[in-house]
């Protein structure tokens, strides 16, 4: 490294420039953006008493900031969906500490992205290098279990990798754009009975009196920011037994910061709001996030979270649709199984080659997975070519 770089920690986003931040990530991916990253922190969604530590890795060449990767101290391993609990668990039998471990990752995310940035015109392989380093030094310094990338783009896993980072994947579901003009295209090119069943569900919701809205960032009041929070709540109480991890805060300061990147598939009935689902988009991706009701809605769920989504996608001429984590139920709506990746480096213990096992017999076990979730995909035929460009 030369005498003029410099590496430092961060334990706020507030210490480092949103312009400087934003350059490194040439891309409009919503996820690594400053005012994204730092609504979680001012809004106290990620910070003291949540487990979730800010340590982001910067590089600066004299007061220039030319890398850097989000990282978070972790204290516990919610809220991070490619979960290690197996692994806890092993540790704890063995009588072994776990955490702190160091994530570079977007909390409470699990959408595949870039997780270094670098400036553009630096030299990538070079400053990647120097990020590897200092993740290792921090390992050792603060004497961490592990660090852990999750869902990185390809070309930063292979890095990783070539690294000696251990690769461990995950399977989602991804609504691909082959070229359909309307819905009614995407509808035709799924089996007869698929297809009926998809526009038998879309009907019993007009039936029901209830329509939907497409509100972007731009157009959500204050008092619709409120009502999402409520239905995120109301969604974790169901499904957790707690409100959620994110603060009503964090939604505000999104809405204000980032009304560009926001569309929200609102549902009425009677001209009440009822049901509601967030996304965020980049130039080719919508982005399914969360969802909630007032109350339960035959296939409601389904038209606000799915539905409304993939017409949106063929409207706007976007190539693919993450709906979020889990759910089989998506492969019966178009969804295809896609493999994600997280990296993880280990601090020599007794149970790393252990470790190493289970990650292979996983892979394994999630290979077979997909391969069988691939043959329950509702298209006439196997879906055979790459997304529109």
């Amino acid at each position: 490294m030369t005498a003029s770089r410099r590496i430092e920690w961060m334990d706020s986003l507030q210490s480092v420039p949103a312009d400087s931040w934003n350059a490194l990530f040439a891309t409009d991916y919503p996820f690594t953006r400053y005012d994204f990253l730092l609504a979680l922190e001012s809004g106290g969604s990620v910070g003291p008493g949540t487990g979730w530590q800010a340590n982001h890795l910067t590089i600066w060449q004299d007061e220039q900031l030319i890398a850097a990767a989000p990282a978070y101290l972790k204290q516990h391993s919610y809220g991070e969906y490619l979960f290690d609990w197996a692994i806890v668990e092993a540790y704890q039998r063995y009588g072994l500490d776990f955490f702190p471990k160091l994530v570079l990752a977007i909390p409470f995310t699990p959408a595949e992205g870039p997780r270094f940035g670098i400036l553009p015109g630096e030299e990538d392989a070079g400053l990647m290098g120097l990020m590897l380093d200092a993740l290792q030094q921090c390992m050792k310094k603060q004497r961490l279990s592990s660090i852990q990338c999750l869902y990185p783009h390809s070309g930063q896993r292979d890095h990783l990798t070539a690294a000696g980072y251990w690769p461990r994947q995950d399977v989602q579901f991804e609504w691909r754009n082959y070229g359909y003009a309307f819905f009614d295209d995407f509808l035709a090119s799924l089996s007869s009975r698929k297809r009926k069943q998809i526009r038998k569900e879309r009907q019993r919701v007009q039936d029901a009196g209830v329509h939907l809205t497409v509100v972007h960032g731009c157009d959500a009041d204050a008092m619709l920011w409120q009502q999402l929070y409520r239905f995120y709540q109301r969604t974790y109480l169901k499904r957790s037994g707690h409100a959620g991890y994110l603060t009503e805060a964090t939604f505000h300061q999104w809405g204000q910061q980032l009304a560009d990147s926001i569309v929200i598939f609102a549902a009425y009935h009677q001209q009440q709001l009822i049901a509601a689902s967030l996304c965020f988009r980049s130039a080719d991706t919508l982005y399914g996030r969360y969802w909630g009701c007032e109350a339960e809605w035959d296939f409601l769920h389904f038209e606000a979270c799915y539905y409304a989504g993939i017409a949106y996608c063929i409207e706007q001429g976007l190539q693919r649709f993450d709906a979020g984590a889990q759910g089989e139920h998506k492969l019966q709506r178009g969804f295809e199984p896609v493999t994600r990746y997280g990296c993880y480096h280990f601090r020599d213990s007794p149970l790393k080659d252990a470790i190493g096992r289970y990650f292979e017999g996983e892979e394994d076990m999630l290979a077979l997975y997909q391969r069988q979730a691939q043959t329950r995909l509702p298209f006439r035929q196997p879906a055979n070519t790459e997304p529109m460009p």
